[in-house]
């Protein structure tokens, strides 16, 4: 039954074989650096496996996010977030498909963790200038969720604080993407500032709120 196993490892593609080895047993450990080397290594010799790549990652993420294996997840936008940075070619927009659609999953997610994570990896890519133009790009779903992430309601304050944060810096990751993007819909459209701008006021007038309110207490300990 071994021997069987074994073949059937041995059958896999190799780009496959390349990503489940960046995955340790356990988790706590993080990403398997040496095998990450060799799967970008593998990524930058052959570009036109990247969608392959993306795919397969994407794939193994949506399984790690349903079954709440999230040490699992953190490794995979780690390893996708290392790849995107060091992937600069022709194929990357089809890697870059799967990026996304992993980066929408997470903020979809109701776990605030997830969440932040996905805006932290949209983030990076948003500083990434990438060497050919996409035509077909959408960041429409970004700009409502952000504007969302930015109108948080949860209930512990701290964490309703990091989700409004992270929604204002995705919000400016996806205007410094677009406006650095000839190809993409004008981020200035009112279709778009019409959710941008209310976010950033209501965040402003939540602050001075909590200046206003911290001021008799300041005054008191006085």
């Amino acid at each position: 039954m071994t021997g069987v196993c074994g073949c059937c490892g041995a059958l896999r593609p190799r780009y496959k074989r390349l990503v489940d080895n960046i995955f340790p047993e356990d988790p706590e450990d993080g990403l398997v650096k040496a095998n990450m080397e060799k799967l970008t290594f593998y990524a930058l010799s052959a570009p036109e496996k990247l969608d392959r790549i993306g795919a397969y990652l994407s794939e193994r993420l949506s399984r790690d996010v349903a079954r709440h294996r999230y040490g699992y997840v953190c490794i995979a936008m780690e390893a996708l977030d290392q790849l995107l940075m060091a992937c600069h070619c022709q194929s990357i927009n089809l890697f870059v498909e799967s990026f996304l659609k992993m980066v929408r999953k997470l903020l979809e997610a109701d776990k605030p963790d997830l969440q932040i994570l996905g805006t932290n990896s949209f983030v990076k890519f948003a500083n990434i200038e990438e060497d050919t133009p996409s035509y077909h790009r959408s960041y429409d779903f970004f700009v409502s969720r952000f504007s969302e992430m930015c109108h948080s309601s949860f209930e512990d304050p701290d964490v309703r604080t990091k989700i409004r944060m992270a929604g204002i810096k995705g919000l400016q990751g996806v205007v410094r993407k677009t406006v650095n993007d000839e190809l993409q819909a004008n981020i200035w459209d009112p279709q778009h500032m019409d959710k941008i701008v209310p976010s950033l006021l209501f965040n402003l007038q939540q602050g001075e709120g909590t200046e206003r309110s911290a001021a008799p207490r300041t005054a008191l300990i006085g």
